[in-house]
């Protein structure tokens, strides 16, 4: 069986999005709801997850994982949830 990964958003209480990749999107969510996701949603507490993207590749994942976090403004993260 093939895996898949994910690449998501969660926006945060603060209106900021944390962007990241795992292959259990619902499970993810649940470790930075509860503390032991991420520092930066320990900090900023998740709300809700904004957008999940699948991939066939964990290599494809954290390319577009690269780009979403370090390549696209705010505004474009923004546009990408909205399509």
């Amino acid at each position: 069986m093939d895996e898949k990964y994910y690449v998501y958003m969660i926006l945060t209480e603060r209106n900021t999005l944390y962007c990241g990749y795992t292959t259990d999107v619902e499970k993810r969510f649940q470790e930075h709801k509860n503390g032991s996701g991420a520092k930066y949603t320990r900090a900023n507490k998740p709300v809700k997850i904004v957008y999940k993207k699948e991939f066939c590749s964990k290599s494809d994942a954290l390319k577009e994982e690269y780009r979403i976090k370090h390549k696209l403004t705010k505004s474009q993260k923004l546009a990408l949830i909205e399509l």
